[in-house]
């Protein structure tokens, strides 16, 4: 289940509000121009599976949003708890960035928990398969993959240069809930 909470910066530990319906959680986000919604992930890949492997089961998908948004940059993060090397990665996507062009991900499997750093709140939203969320440009964000990931997303940049993370230096990501496993 998606989940949205949603916090002041300066209680980290108690969200103001938790959001489960699609629609509420959408709504609250468009409030900041990030889309939020469904999409329909049709195709079973497991976690692990080659970045090629992911990209031509989505194909069709993906070349729809790429052509329809502009976008031309792609990524995919594929990490199962078996796999290895899962703390250098959960630990890299930890510390607050953001993008010079707007991102989309596309959760094929498993879950993460996405924070959105926007004026004095943060908005934690925990997104599962079949999840598409759309941050804009320059908008303050970290992700956490868990203790035990397990995650397909495809992530889409207007730019591959876009795609490059800035990371802010500031420690607030430090301060938020993780994701739970």
């Amino acid at each position: 289940m998606s989940i949205l909470s949603v916090y002041s910066v300066s209680s980290p530990d108690l969200p103001n509000k938790v959001l489960t319906h699609l629609e509420d959680i959408a709504s609250t986000l468009a409030d900041h121009g990030i889309l939020f919604d469904r999409w329909q992930a049709t195709t079973k890949v497991v976690a692990g599976a080659s970045q090629e492997e992911v990209i031509n089961s989505y194909r069709q998908s993906v070349d729809e949003l790429m052509t329809g948004r502009g976008l031309e940059a792609i990524e995919v993060i594929s990490v199962n708890a078996g796999l290895g090397q899962q703390a250098e990665l959960r630990a890299s996507l930890l510390d607050e960035r953001l993008h010079d062009t707007d991102e989309v991900r596309l959760f094929v499997a498993g879950r993460g928990l996405l924070s959105l750093h926007i004026g004095d709140f943060v908005y934690t939203v925990q997104c599962e398969k079949n999840d598409r969320i759309s941050i804009p440009a320059g908008t303050r964000h970290w992700f956490d993959l868990g203790e035990q990931p397990h995650l397909v997303a495809i992530r889409l940049f207007a730019t591959s240069q876009g795609a490059a993370a800035k990371i802010t230096g500031d420690a607030i990501a430090s301060q938020f809930p993780r994701l739970d496993d």
